[in-house]
């Protein structure tokens, strides 16, 4: 994987300008001729390179369309000549902000996975940054979601309970944070119940467990912040098996937990006032003998039973374990992240994720940020009237809503609601996590959705 820090650099006297260009823009001299010769338009995410006298890149066009969009600068990285490029033209009463965020999604364009692959050498394109941003803190942002990316396209054999583990301890580790791990049987020990019988299926050396990272938990004056991931290093729906083509990417299925453990990371670098908590189960949804099955009655950290009603449901019943311990360190506020339902990608696609919370404020807060950084969210009702469809005639609660209810990704945040902390605001956000399509700066698989705007919002909420 290319290192984003490779990507934006302080200052380079040889840099040559990419110069944003509104649809129908009007240009001057050969630099017209150029553009109309290679129908170039201003159209957004066109580009156009323009030679000089000896035929080598001298500049190059991209449009804007009526209005450029930072993040279109996602796809530049892959398309520019190699060398060193600026940005020139960014307008309006927020170009500074716009070229910060042009910065930033160029490095998050840059990102490449080639563990397994071989890539020919060949010259990186290289931003120069604009004047007045926080380098660091803009290559730390693009680090956290290279992360979260490589981590969920790592194929499961490479990333099981042991490698979250081994990350985890590694960011807490950097940060002087702590790390307490809870591993097999011992969970049972720990009252973590419903994450030992999702991951109990899986091979000893791919034993379930629950990672928790503490950071600043000595300074009881300052508010603590929860996140909580879910793990599922491979989900082959337990004994209610997934056919082949929905089993075929469930290597991602852990990409809440790759979320959390990348925010917490990015807050602790941050230096943010806050106490942290970071929980993700790490489990493998196997099949062996000794599967949880249909029909089967779950106890929970928090004391209610759990029916099952199907299997492929496991994500919500880890999460039920450790949203309950997140709840035992009384949060100011707690997010979780999990690729938790197919419903979600039906209701809202796969670049839109939902966000579900009973706080007004702290939903308009997270997706007014979102909005600012170019990461979207779209907040999705916690539906009261779904709620009976939990029900079940011999359990406090069932893991698979009845049929009539409909609405899964509702239904599963409804579930969760049940273990939420009580104490200040939780949101939950249903994130998908990957890249169905391949665009430049775009390719197809991992993707961190999220972590930039509940970032931003954690940054203003708790300033320094």
């Amino acid at each position: 994987m290319s290192p984003q820090s490779e990507l934006l650099i302080a200052a380079s006297e040889t840099a040559r300008p990419v110069r944003i260009v509104k649809a129908g823009a009007a240009l001057e001299g050969r630099i017209a001729a150029w553009a109309e010769a290679n129908g170039f338009t201003g159209k957004a995410g066109q580009l156009l390179i323009v030679p000089d006298a000896d035929g080598a890149p001298e500049q190059a066009l991209f449009g804007a369309g009526e209005a450029f969009d930072p993040m279109t600068a996602r796809g530049l990285p892959t398309r520019l000549p190699a060398g060193d490029w600026r940005l020139e033209g960014v307008e309006g009463e927020a170009a500074h902000s716009a070229a910060h965020l042009a910065a930033l999604a160029f490095a998050l364009g840059g990102y490449l996975f080639d563990r397994y692959k071989a890539r020919p050498e060949r010259g990186r394109a290289r931003l120069v940054a604009p004047d007045g941003l926080d380098l660091k803190a803009t290559l730390n942002i693009a680090a956290a979601c290279a992360l979260t990316r490589e981590m969920v396209d790592t194929p499961a054999a490479d990333m099981g309970p042991l490698q979250l583990e081994t990350i985890a301890r590694e960011i807490a580790e950097g940060a002087g944070a702590s790390l307490t791990v809870t591993t097999g049987d011992a969970l049972l020990e720990e009252n973590y119940p419903a994450v030992h019988a999702v991951g109990r299926a899986a091979a000893p050396h791919r034993a379930p467990r629950v990672l928790e990272i503490g950071w600043n938990l000595d300074q009881a004056d300052l508010p603590l912040v929860a996140l909580v991931g879910k793990g599922v290093v491979f989900d082959t729906g337990g004994l209610d098996l997934k056919g082949a083509a929905g089993m075929r990417n469930m290597k991602k299925d852990m990409g809440g937990a790759a979320h959390a453990l990348a925010l917490g990371r990015l807050i602790m670098q941050a230096g943010l006032p806050v106490r942290l908590v970071v929980l993700v189960a790490a489990v493998e949804n196997a099949v062996s003998a000794d599967a949880f099955r249909p029909g089967d009655i779950l106890n929970s950290r928090k004391g209610l039973t759990i029916e099952i009603g199907n299997t492929d449901a496991e994500g919500r019943l880890i999460l039920a374990d450790v949203l309950t311990r997140a709840g035992e360190h009384q949060p100011d506020l707690t997010l979780d992240f999990a690729t938790l339902t197919g419903a979600a990608r039906i209701a809202l696609g796969p670049e839109l994720p939902p966000l579900y919370t009973d706080d007004d404020a702290l939903a308009e807060g997270v997706l007014n940020a979102g909005r600012v950084v170019g990461d979207p969210l779209w907040r999705m009702p916690l539906w009261a009237g779904y709620r009976a469809s939990l029900d079940s005639e011999i359990a406090d609660v069932r893991n698979d809503s009845a049929a009539w209810a409909q609405a899964g990704s509702v239904t599963a945040a409804l579930f969760l609601q049940k273990f939420a902390p009580t104490t200040g605001s939780w949101a939950h956000m249903d994130v998908f996590a990957w890249n169905p399509r391949a665009r430049p700066g775009w390719p197809e698989g991992g993707e961190a959705q999220a972590i930039r705007g509940c970032f931003r919002y954690l940054s203003e909420k708790f300033s320094k």
